[in-house]
């Protein structure tokens, strides 16, 4: 191996491992407000990455009964709410779907 891609490797390395332990420092000095808005950071991150998943499945609007991950996103959501449980949650969500999908409708 060239040595100059051993010393790329083992600076990201370095790197990577710097901005890891330095905000590990940094949790313990965290004030408890930004600890408890940093509880909700998750859950936004989820809806950003769903919402338009189920509202734009082929880059419009299409609010439906013909929209499948819609559907199938509310009947997940409404489990998810009831039951508070994953697999659940997931297993209603993906036979819903594919029942969608097998009858179309």
């Amino acid at each position: 191996m060239r040595s100059d891609i051993l010393w790329l490797i083992l600076g990201m390395t370095a790197v990577t491992y710097m901005t890891r332990i330095s905000s590990l420092g940094l949790i313990r000095f965290m004030p408890p407000w930004m600890e408890k808005w940093l509880k909700y950071v998750p859950t936004s991150v989820l809806t950003i990455l769903i919402v338009p998943a189920l509202l734009l499945p082929q880059s419009r609007l299409d609010i439906s009964l013909q929209n499948h991950y819609l559907l199938a996103g509310l009947v997940a959501a409404l489990v998810a709410y009831k039951t508070r449980n994953v697999t659940a949650t997931l297993g209603l969500g993906m036979a819903v779907m594919f029942s969608l999908r097998w009858l179309s409708i």
